[in-house]
């Protein structure tokens, strides 16, 4: 059975979250990849940010839904939801637009299993941990080439 130790890449392209947007969209071109995994000063992968953050970084924000009553303004939507848009207008570094959500694997991962996690969670690059330290990264196009050598 093949898994996520046999086909990932083992020398994985890392940023900082503090790193400026304008030298991720360099880091990404330069290594001709689509996405990298945030490591925090202490080794640990805190996040992962894709060329899909990076796009919807620049997109136009959304103008939060709100009422005016009794001369007062109340918000539809909640806070938080409002001030992440507002960091992603004005958002400066790889922590104000990488993805909140981090999707993990093992190297014991079998390839169907991460076809899975890809398809269902829309992940397109999934870091590989052993005892919580990167070890490699897997992207769709580290399955489909797997897949057609099959």
């Amino acid at each position: 059975m093949i898994s996520a130790g046999d086909i990932m890449t083992k020398e994985v392209i890392t940023v900082s979250p503090d790193l400026a947007v304008e030298k991720l969209a360099e880091v990404f071109w330069e290594n001709r990849i689509s996405g990298a995994p945030v490591v925090d000063d202490d080794g640990k992968v805190v996040a992962i940010v894709t060329e899909s953050d990076l796009i919807d970084q620049s997109k136009k924000v959304h103008i939060p839904t709100m009422i005016s009553f009794l001369d007062s303004v109340i918000m539809l939507e909640k806070a938080d939801k409002i001030e992440k848009e507002i960091r992603k207008m004005t958002g400066a570094t790889v922590k104000d637009i990488c993805s909140e959500t981090l999707i993990t694997v093992s190297a014991e991962t079998t390839l169907d299993e991460l076809a899975t996690i890809m398809a269902e969670k829309r992940a397109h690059t999934l870091p590989v941990l052993a005892d919580g330290k990167l070890v490699g990264v897997v992207g769709k196009a580290d399955i489909i080439r797997t897949m057609a050598k099959k």
